[in-house]
């Protein structure tokens, strides 16, 4: 086993080109997605894009259980800020800044690109899979953006494909860090088609033989023998729920519909809770982002997600969050402002202020080459 945090290979391909094999390797912890792996796989994606004898490339994860958890906020902990406190480094905004550079360059591949999505996949996990030209998902995918617990937002692009989730569902999902499998994945628009993960061998053996430009269709053939074997979604059948609680421009009365819920829905209570449960302030970033994101292009979106990233490092929230959930594991997080209606508007409005001297450093996403 290779002790690479991303492991490569190639195999043969159709007419002689090879498929390329990029596979998270960091087992232990889930794949999460270190400042090291967003690296490598930057610069091994620019180089099969580049290479002529690349037909296809295919992204997974090591292991059964996950595909990736999300990004190392371990390791963010450490570059971020405490309440009260100035950044100790620029390490927080080299991370985000070269994660969202990659996730964008992932929504606009030349070359088709297969996200074997499989386990669990949250977080920076979603920024990976969501804009994949080809996103495939499993019976054990188990999807969230649970950014609400750790005092941070839904960043690697949240903005962007929750923002045209159905009706309020990406704002609910936002704000709860509600869970979902892939069946709901298909239903929001994150994922394209459902596969049983022990068929992986046989479809990575599909996209080696199959010509690029026919490569979408022979997918979906292959995918519809398994249409009876996708589990039953959650998100489709709450949508009314979820619009008729998300509805409004108040975000404390969205706030308390969500939480005040009483009946005996365990997707909904579950919902409910783990809201009621994260950073106060949270909430109102997500209403804000998804607001703004509205209409937007990509490039605009992860410029945003940049800026709201750094404040995040610099406001305590993050640093809290963390601390509580996985470095302390108290799991008691002594938030400030204490209570969603302590919230007011300067404490979520400094998260949209340039925290940059100068231009902004994804000035350049999205310009013509």
């Amino acid at each position: 086993m290779s002790d690479q945090p991303v492991v490569f290979e190639t195999r043969p391909a159709t007419n002689g080109k090879l498929l390329g094999i990029a596979r998270l390797n960091a087992e232990k912890s889930l794949n999460s997605l270190s400042l090291a792996m967003i690296d490598l796989l930057q610069s091994q994606l620019n180089e099969w894009e580049q290479d002529a004898q690349i037909a296809a490339v295919w992204l997974e994860g090591a292991g059964e259980k996950a595909f990736c958890a999300g990004g190392d906020v371990v390791a963010l902990h450490a570059g971020s800020a405490a309440y009260g406190e100035t950044l100790p480094d620029d390490s927080c905004e080299r991370f985000f800044e070269r994660e969202y550079r990659l996730d964008y360059h992932i929504h606009n591949y030349t070359k088709p690109l297969i996200v074997w999505g499989s386990g669990i996949v949250m977080g920076g996990g979603m920024g990976l899979l969501c804009g994949a030209p080809i996103r495939i998902v499993t019976e054990t995918t188990r999807m969230a953006m649970p950014e609400i617990t750790i005092g941070l937002f839904p960043d690697v692009g949240g903005s962007y494909f929750l923002s045209r989730a159905p009706g309020k569902s990406g704002l609910f999902l936002g704000i709860t860090g509600a869970q979902f499998n892939a069946t709901d994945a298909r239903y929001l628009g994150f994922a394209d088609l459902f596969v049983p993960a022990a068929e992986k061998i046989n479809l990575q053996a599909l996209v080696a033989e199959s010509e690029p430009d026919t490569l979408d269709t022979v997918l979906s053939q292959f995918a519809d023998r398994f249409a009876a074997d996708a589990p039953a979604g959650q998100v489709e059948a709450h949508q009314a729920h979820m619009d008729a609680q998300c509805t409004g421009d108040n975000t404390l009365e969205i706030i308390n519909r969500i939480i005040g819920y009483q009946g005996d829905d365990e997707w909904l209570s579950r919902a409910a809770k783990t809201l009621a449960r994260g950073c106060p302030v949270t909430p109102y970033l997500v209403t804000e982002q998804l607001r703004r994101a509205n209409g937007a292009s990509l490039a605009d979106v992860f410029r945003t997600e940049l800026t709201m990233g750094v404040n995040a490092a610099k406001h305590g929230h993050f640093k809290e969050g963390v601390r509580a959930l996985l470095i302390d594991k108290d799991r008691n997080p002594q938030w400030t402002p204490a209570a969603f209606h302590e919230v007011q508007d300067q404490h979520w409005q400094i998260f949209f202020d340039s925290p940059f001297t100068g231009e902004h450093p994804l000035t350049d996403l999205g310009a013509s080459a």
